[in-house]
């Protein structure tokens, strides 16, 4: 029984590092570089984590955007047991406010736990004027995470045409593996920061965070599921 599970799980990792796998690796041993060696905030480290949850988000939206505007023809839009085709605005809507959900929560309740919103700012505070959070250490953090995902997920997207034949719900579902990951590390990370162990985190989930984001196969994972879910249409 362990076997089997082991050898389910080894296709979920990747046995290779890639150019844009090194960029991601540099961008995120970029904070601990700042914090234990420039004494940059650890609070702002979060700050940009908090950030990229965001980042990802609007990456999302460019690729169904992108796809939309081309034509892309893998429409199907999967509710219970039943397969629609549906036009591209719906999978950006639908995207836009569920993830949006999930990271105003994310985003919000580390704020209160970093306690970095004005006083009588609101829960939401953060969610929504981010930007005025910006100083120059975490633009250069952020620079860093953006360049990264640019190469990683957004380019070969681009060169590699597959905004033309890319599955509109597979775009959809990309992020939120890491989504996931980022809302259970950024909000451990809030508690050890009101206990003042905000440097020794960054470097525990630095270290962690590479590891998920450079050798989990989240594409992968996620294609079988709907590969799954294809398999189960196709028998009714």
């Amino acid at each position: 029984m362990f076997t089997n599970s082991f050898q389910d799980f080894l296709p979920m990792l990747k046995r290779k590092l890639t150019q844009a796998d090194i960029y991601l690796i540099v961008a995120n041993l970029l904070p601990v570089y700042g914090v234990w060696v420039l004494g940059w905030n650890a609070i702002e480290v979060f700050i940009v984590y908090a950030m990229e949850t965001l980042i990802l988000g609007v990456l999302t939206v460019l690729k169904l955007g992108i796809a939309s505007l081309a034509g892309n023809k893998s429409n199907d839009w999967y509710a219970g047991d039943q397969k629609t085709k549906q036009p591209g605005i719906l999978f950006i809507i639908f995207f836009i406010v569920h993830y949006g959900i999930f990271a105003a929560v994310q985003t919000s309740i580390f704020a209160e736990s970093a306690n970095i919103n004005p006083p009588g700012s609101g829960l939401l505070y953060f969610f929504f004027h981010w930007y005025r959070f910006i100083n120059k250490d975490i633009a250069i953090m952020l620079c860093g995470f953006i360049v990264s995902w640019l190469a990683k997920s957004f380019m070969p997207f681009i060169i590699n045409r597959e905004y033309k034949t890319a599955s509109m719900m597979r775009l959809m579902f990309q992020p939120y593996g890491r989504i996931f990951i980022q809302q259970l590390t950024v909000l451990l990370g809030s508690m050890f920061l009101v206990f003042g162990g905000g440097k020794i985190f960054v470097l525990i989930f630095a270290l962690v965070k590479i590891f998920v984001d450079v050798y989990i196969n989240y594409d992968n994972i996620l294609n079988k599921t709907m590969e799954s879910m294809e398999k189960e249409d196709s028998k009714k």
